[in-house]
C-alpha cells in the first residue's frame, strides 16, 4: 500500500513543540531519514535555500533583532557562539602606569581601563590594523603602527578657585574630580594618522564611563596599548553586550474566546500579543464557525506571537484549557544582538557568516587531507 503524502498542516505541526500546563511535548526533530515510511529527508541544499529565510525585526547600530528560519538548532548556536567569541575586536591590552595615587589600586585600574568599549573608523578597525604576535621570551614586542594602538591618561586633581565657600558638589569644587571614559587620548602612530582622523579618531563608546574619583594631590598618569583580539580570549574583545536567541511561539486559537473570557484571555499575554475585534456579520453568518449569533462581540485573536513569553497563564484558566495550544517552532529562531560599539549591531551576524564559511572550508580541507 503506498504511503500518503503528509499535508502541509502536518509538516508545520511536527515543527511544533508542544507547551503544556505541566509538560513539554515534541522536543525532538524528526525531519531525518527513515523516521517517516516512505518519505525522503535527506538533506538537499536546493531543498534547504527554499524553506530558509531572514527577517529583520530591528536594525539599530546598537542593536539588532531578526529571526533565522528554516535551520537547525546547532547552526543558530553556531552563530550566537561565534558573534561571542570569535569576531575580533580592539581592547586594551597593556597599561604602563607611571603615577596612580588614587585610591583604585594599579591592578583593579588596568582591569577597569580594559573593559571600555572602543570605536573608531571602520576601515582601519577591521582591514588596517593586523594582530599583534606576543614575543618570546627575552624577546622585544614588536609594536607598530598596524597591530598596536597607544592611548594616554594624564589627570590630576586640583582645588577649584572660583568654587562657592558653601560648595558641596565636588565636581564644582574641585577640577578633574572624576575621570570619565573621554579624558583617554588616543596618540595616533605613522599611518594611523590617516585611518583615525576626525570623526573615526579611536574613541570610547560612551565618553560618560566612570573610571576613578580624586580629590586634591592625586593624579593618574598612564599609557595604554591596544591590540586586537577574540572574545574566547578575554570578554573584553567580545563585540557584543548579549547575543541571544529564543525559539518563535506559537498560539493557537482552537475555539472561539468571546466577550470577557476574550479581555481575560488577552491579559493572560504580554501587551500587544493578543488582540480584540469584533465578530463580522459574515463570521457570525457561517455555521460552525463558533460565532453563530455573536455577531459584534469582542473575539480573542493572536496578533504578535513574537513577543510572547509563554508563561503558560492562559492553561492555569479552566475556561481556556480547550480553547488554546502553545507551542514554539524549532526551527524558528528570535536573535537580539547588542552591539558594545565597534561593530555595527548586523555587521557582527554577517561577520558570523564569514567565519563560519571559513571554518567549513578549513574542516573540509583538512578532511581531504585525511583522506590522501
Amino acid at each position: 500500500m503506498p504511503h500518503k503524502r503528509p499535508t502541509q498542516e502536518e509538516l508545520e505541526q511536527r515543527k511544533i513543540v508542544g507547551i503544556n500546563l505541566e509538560t513539554v511535548t515534541d522536543v525532538q526533530s524528526t525531519d531525518f531519514p527513515g523516521h517517516y515510511p516512505g518519505e525522503d529527508h535527506a538533506w538537499d541544499i536546493e531543498r534547504f535555500k527554499k524553506g530558509f529565510s531572514v527577517e529583520f525585526h530591528q536594525n539599530d547600530p546598537y542593536e539588532a533583532s531578526f529571526s533565522l528560519i528554516g535551520c537547525d538548532a546547532s547552526i543558530a548556536n553556531a552563530f550566537r557562539r561565534i558573534m561571542i567569541a570569535d569576531v575580533p575586536t580592539l581592547a586594551i591590552e597593556n597599561v604602563f602606569i607611571w603615577n596612580n595615587t588614587s585610591v583604585i589600586q594599579d591592578e583593579v585600574l588596568a582591569h577597569r581601563l580594559g573593559l571600555i568599549p572602543f570605536t573608531g573608523g571602520r576601515e582601519g578597525l577591521h582591514d588596517f590594523l593586523k594582530w599583534f604576535k606576543k614575543p618570546a621570551e627575552g624577546e622585544q614586542p614588536n609594536c607598530t603602527d598596524y597591530n598596536t594602538v597607544e592611548l594616554s591618561l594624564d589627570i590630576r586633581c586640583e582645588h577649584n578657585e572660583n568654587a562657592d565657600p558653601n560648595e558641596t558638589d565636588p565636581t564644582k569644587l574641585y577640577h578633574h574630580a572624576h575621570v570619565y571614559a573621554k579624558d583617554i587620548v588616543f596618540k595616533p602612530i605613522g599611518r594611523q594618522a590617516h585611518y583615525f582622523s576626525g570623526e573615526n579618531t579611536i574613541r570610547p563608546v560612551n565618553p560618560d564611563i566612570l573610571i576613578a574619583k580624586l580629590r586634591p594631590g592625586q593624579e593618574i598618569s598612564l599609557t595604554m596599548h591596544m591590540h586586537k583580539g577574540i572574545g574566547s580570549d578575554h570578554a573584553k574583545f567580545s563585540p557584543v553586550a548579549t547575543a541571544s536567541y529564543r525559539i518563535m511561539p506559537t498560539i493557537t486559537i482552537t475555539q472561539p474566546i468571546l466577550g470577557r473570557d476574550a479581555e481575560k484571555f488577552q491579559k493572560c499575554f504580554p501587551k500587544g500579543v493578543i488582540g480584540l475585534q469584533k465578530v463580522t456579520a459574515q463570521e457570525a453568518a457561517q455555521k460552525g464557525s463558533g460565532y453563530e449569533g455573536h455577531e459584534g462581540e469582542l473575539k480573542a485573536v493572536v496578533v504578535d506571537p513574537k513577543s510572547d513569553t509563554v508563561s503558560r497563564e492562559a492553561l492555569r484558566h479552566e475556561e481556556f484549557k480547550d480553547k488554546v495550544k502553545l507551542g514554539r517552532r524549532r526551527d524558528h529562531f528570535i536573535y537580539l544582538v547588542e552591539s558594545t560599539g565597534q561593530w555595527e549591531s548586523d555587521a557582527i551576524f554577517l561577520e558570523s557568516v564569514q567565519h563560519l564559511k571559513e571554518k567549513a572550508k578549513s574542516l573540509e580541507k583538512q578532511l581531504v587531507n585525511m583522506v590522501r
